[in-house]
């Protein structure tokens, strides 16, 4: 299994770590570099870009790292895009944004002046590349239809317990990356007796083989600890293979009632 998906010559690593609601910003990303990880994910809505470009940088290893943000769903008029945009590189104090993402659709502002402003972005150098998160199929195929510049991912919420084969298959079709958040159902997946069955097989956690199950598909994969030990756990996914019994039986968990996050500006799910 590749470490790295190359979605139109853009490489995302398949494993990242999710900074939202992280305590000790600096020294968890720190910690996570030292292990390995390259890939960070952060966004306006979290208030730590600052913290997240200062671990970034102490590291010194700035060009292995991929590093998103991903803009506010209220500021995606065009205007309020170039604006937050160039606001979030000047908190990252990086020399780009690697991966730009609209965190949340919003009805009230056409998609195309939205992506129209961010491609704007990437030509000038701010952002490497764009993508979308929260998008529905009808989104996707809409985004991928509008956009001047290739949408390289789809950043949804994805777990062995939520179905979400119709946006997988969407994004596969669009040749897009799926980046998965609360891959391990924040937490849910340590206490699932089928997960721990079969991570006992591997000499795994459950929540190792949540991860894995969605590695194993070539979905990326953000999961978000405070716990240092755990950091290592979820990077240690690359030594075993589940089966393709096992995958039937992980798939076999999910429905549309395993959804955990929906708020306000959610659209209507597939």
């Amino acid at each position: 299994m590749p470490n790295v998906i190359d979605v139109k010559g853009f490489k995302i690593p398949i494993v990242g770590l999710g900074t939202w609601a992280l305590r000790d910003v600096v020294r968890v990303v720190g910690e996570a570099i030292r292990i390995g990880y390259r890939h960070i994910d952060t966004a306006q809505m979290y208030g730590n870009e600052t913290e997240v470009g200062e671990a970034v940088r102490a590291s010194g290893l700035r060009s292995e790292i991929m590093v998103t943000t991903k803009i506010q769903p209220t500021l995606l008029a065009p205007r309020d895009v170039e604006r937050s945009s160039k606001e979030s590189l000047k908190k990252l104090k990086l020399d780009a944004i690697d991966l730009l993402l609209i965190h949340w659709p919003n009805p009230r502002v056409p998609l195309a002046d939205t992506l129209g402003a961010m491609a704007k972005l990437k030509r000038e150098g701010v952002a490497r590349a764009i993508g979308v998160s929260n998008f529905t199929v009808a989104l996707i195929e809409e985004a991928v239809r509008v956009s001047p510049e290739p949408i390289v991912c789809n950043q949804v919420e994805c777990h062995p317990f939520l179905n979400q084969d119709k946006v997988i298959a969407a994004c596969r079709r669009e040749g897009m990356a799926v980046v998965a958040y609360s891959p391990v159902a924040r937490g849910g997946a340590a206490g699932d007796k089928t997960l721990q069955r079969i991570g006992s097989a591997h000499g795994k956690t459950a929540a190792q083989v949540s991860l894995r199950y969605l590695t194993q598909q070539g979905i990326v994969v953000i999961p978000r600890t405070n716990n240092l030990a755990r950091l290592k756990e979820n990077f240690d996914l690359f030594d075993f293979e589940l089966t393709d019994a096992e995958m039937r039986e992980i798939h076999a968990l999910s429905g549309r009632d395993g959804r955990i996050v929906d708020w306000t500006w959610s659209p209507d799910w597939d």
